[in-house]
C-alpha cells in the first residue's frame, strides 16, 4: 500500500472512530510507528487532522475534506471504469454540466473530442476538455476554490440559471440511503444544487467507497437523480437500499 492510499484510509478510520493512536494505526496497516508518525504529520500539515497525545483526531468531525492529492490516488481504476460508463450515457450534440473532483477529471478524459458542449465547474476539467476543438467548453463566472480548482460562489450559481442543460454529471463526497448525496464543502454543495436545477436529467458518478457515508453539506436526495453509476464493489445491502429510492443503478 502506498502512502497516499494509507493516508486516505487513516482519514476514513478517524472519521468513523473519532481518534486513533499511533500504535493502533501501526498494527492496522502493518507499518512502523515512525511511518505512521510521518503520515499523521503530513495530514496535520494539510489541515485535515490534529495531533493528539500518542495519535490523531479529525480536524473537524464530519466536515473535513481529504486533500485532492490523496483522493486522486484512491480507487483510480474504479473511477476510470465509472468514467467510461458515464461517457456512454452522453449523446453527441448534448449540453452537459460536469463536476470536478477526481472522478470528474476521469470523466473529462473520456469526453475529450466529443461533439458536445460542456459547462465545466472546475478549471482542471476545463483544461482537459479544451484539448480538442470538437468539444465546446463553457466556464461560469465566480470564484476559484484554492486547492480544488472548483468554481464556486453566487455569481456562478446565477450563471447556471441562464441556461437549460440536457445533462448534469454530478459527483459527490458521500452517498447514504437516508442522508442522500452530501459534500464536504458547503459552497461546492451549493453549486451542485444549482446545477441540478439547471438540468433536465442528472447522473451521479460515485465510486463504491462513498456509499454508507455522510459528509457535511447536503446536496439532494437519492430520488433527485435519474441514475447512479458506480463500480462493482458496491455491496448487496447497498444495492437494496438504492432500489427503494427508485433510482436506476448502473454498474461500471
Amino acid at each position: 500500500m502506498n502512502a497516499e492510499t494509507r493516508q486516505q484510509q487513516i482519514l476514513e478510520q478517524l472519521a468513523r472512530r473519532g481518534e486513533a493512536t499511533i500504535a493502533e494505526l501501526s498494527a492496522r496497516f502493518d507499518v512502523s510507528e515512525m511511518t505512521i508518525r510521518r503520515d499523521l504529520n503530513q495530514l496535520a500539515a494539510a489541515g485535515v487532522v490534529v495531533r493528539t497525545h500518542g495519535g490523531a483526531a479529525p480536524a473537524a468531525s464530519g466536515s473535513f475534506e481529504p486533500p485532492f492529492g490523496l483522493r486522486s490516488r484512491t480507487n483510480s481504476e474504479s473511477k476510470r471504469q465509472i468514467a467510461i460508463a458515464v461517457a456512454k450515457q452522453v449523446l453527441d450534440g448534448q449540453t452537459v454540466i460536469l463536476d470536478g473532483g477526481t472522478t470528474g477529471l476521469a470523466i473529462a478524459e473520456e469526453l475529450v473530442g466529443r461533439n458536445i458542449t460542456v459547462c465545466a465547474l472546475n478549471l482542471r476539467v476545463a483544461d482537459i476538455l479544451s484539448a480538442e476543438s470538437a468539444t465546446r467548453v463553457m466556464i461560469p463566472g465566480g470564484l476559484i476554490r484554492t486547492g480544488e480548482s472548483s468554481i464556486i460562489g453566487s455569481e456562478a450559481e446565477r450563471a447556471l440559471q441562464n441556461f437549460r442543460y440536457d445533462l448534469y454529471v454530478m459527483t459527490a463526497s458521500a452517498v447514504d440511503a437516508s442522508a442522500g448525496f452530501t459534500e464536504w464543502n458547503i459552497e461546492d454543495a451549493a453549486i451542485k444544487r444549482a446545477s441540478l436545477a439547471a438540468s433536465r436529467r442528472t447522473i451521479a458518478a460515485v465510486d463504491s467507497s462513498k456509499f454508507g457515508r455522510e459528509a457535511f453539506a447536503r446536496i439532494c436526495g437519492l430520488d433527485q437523480v435519474a441514475a447512479i453509476v458506480t463500480d462493482a464493489a458496491i455491496t448487496s445491502e447497498q444495492k437494496r437500499e438504492l432500489s427503494v429510492s427508485g433510482t436506476e443503478l448502473l454498474i461500471a
